[in-house]
């Protein structure tokens, strides 16, 4: 099984579509708090839904139960937590939604999640790649 992420910052959007295009994975699961704001850009949810299908071929579905809750997301973004905190946290926040076990791995398998960060460094996609991973194992997690 493949799991694909993918951050949207500092891409233009013929290279963010590129590289989805190029995966050959079939799904987009937005795992994003908010996916409407007018920062989102090309990658606001009706749009994004539309962009997938048009240029990728691929299904959109925003999946919460792998977005950080709001206020662990807003003290991370204010800096009152280091990434290394607010990993912890974001991590002990999933692991209490059981999504292990709440999300199906053949819902995942050939798909894309996407957040806002460029780069899957210090980003919650990667971290919730990885957990999956790890609850499901057999998943080649791939960073586009």
């Amino acid at each position: 099984m493949k799991l694909f992420t993918i951050g949207f910052t500092k891409k233009s959007a013929a290279e963010f579509f590129g590289l989805l295009r190029h995966s050959g994975a079939t799904t987009l699961v937005d795992t994003r708090l908010n996916n409407v704001s007018q920062l989102a850009g090309f990658t606001k949810r009706d749009d994004l839904q539309f962009f997938a299908r048009e240029l990728c071929d691929m299904s959109y579905r925003h999946e919460l139960r792998l977005a950080p809750s709001d206020e662990l997301l807003a003290a991370y973004k204010k800096g009152k937590l280091s990434w290394e905190t607010y990993a912890g946290a974001y991590l002990e926040v999933i692991r209490g939604r059981h999504v292990e076990t709440s999300l199906r791995p053949e819902d995942f398998d050939n798909a894309v999640l996407l957040c806002s960060e460029p780069t899957p460094d210090h980003c919650h996609r990667r971290l919730a790649a990885e957990y999956l991973a790890a609850g499901w194992g057999d998943i080649e997690v791939i960073h586009l």
